[in-house]
């Protein structure tokens, strides 16, 4: 019975996880192809062009994605729907470490099998697009993009604790919170980082594109991994030591 609820809750968090990488990236895969000239740029697009309108509708996309799949799936396996979220719930004994493998590899699967749908829908122009895979932007130091994505993912994961975790806040609000905080982000420094705060979310697109003949990016991967999971756990452990909310359970 254990093992099939898990089954149950880790099917949750890949569904969830498909449907932030499909509308969110494809967002960005439509903004790029919906740009004038864009098929002089071979290789990833991520951060060619896009003017701030763009990064909002894009935002927008990751948001409403998110909120949408919060309420759908909040109360069934918490919607994680990204490896850092549950690695820092785990680091702070709330997220039980039989579960965790189950959950981050359901979360890379369904963000792998968004990227090859929206390749199976558009076709190879998607590719070469570069599938919304995220990059640092010209001028942007390897250094600088880790501390982006940290500083970016402290925010989600504040948001999350204080909406979502905590007992003491209002219900119904965390998909919403979550969900702006989100698009705030990537309306900030998607011409950054591409404000990724999600390994399984530039993981899906680099294997996509890897594998399909598009931009190989994996040297950047550290970025996504490294700096997303220290934001997400200093926030996690910030939280409890200032709101203390295992107090008032």
């Amino acid at each position: 019975m254990a093992v099939t609820n898990l089954m149950k809750r880790a099917l949750a968090e890949l569904i969830g996880t498909y449907v932030l990488v499909f509308l969110g990236t494809g967002s960005v895969v439509t903004t790029v192809l919906l740009m004038e000239g864009w098929e002089a740029f071979p290789g990833n697009q991520f951060n060619i062009g896009i003017d701030i309108a763009a990064w909002f509708a894009i935002g927008m996309s990751f948001a409403i994605a998110i909120t949408s799949m919060i309420y759908a799936f909040g109360h069934i396996s918490g919607t994680h729907i990204n490896p850092a979220v549950s690695l820092a719930l785990w680091a702070t004994g709330r997220f039980p470490t039989k579960d965790l493998p189950a959950y981050i590899i359901a979360q890379l699967i369904g963000a792998s099998l968004a990227s090859f749908s929206l390749v199976a829908i558009l076709g190879m122009r998607a590719v070469d697009t570069g599938l919304g895979a995220t990059s640092m932007f010209y001028g942007v130091g390897y250094g600088q993009a880790i501390f982006c994505e940290a500083v970016c993912t402290f925010f989600l994961m504040l948001t999350i604790m204080g909406t979502a975790v905590d007992r003491r806040a209002p219900p119904g609000f965390a998909g919403l919170a979550i969900g702006i905080v989100v698009a705030a982000d990537v309306i900030v420094v998607g011409n950054i980082t591409g404000s990724s705060l999600n390994p399984a979310r530039t993981f899906g697109p680099y294997l996509a594109e890897s594998l399909l003949g598009g931009a190989n990016l994996w040297t950047q991967f550290p970025i996504y991994i490294i700096g997303p999971i220290a934001g997400a756990l200093v926030a996690a452990f910030l939280y409890d030591f200032v709101a203390e909310p295992k107090k008032a359970d």
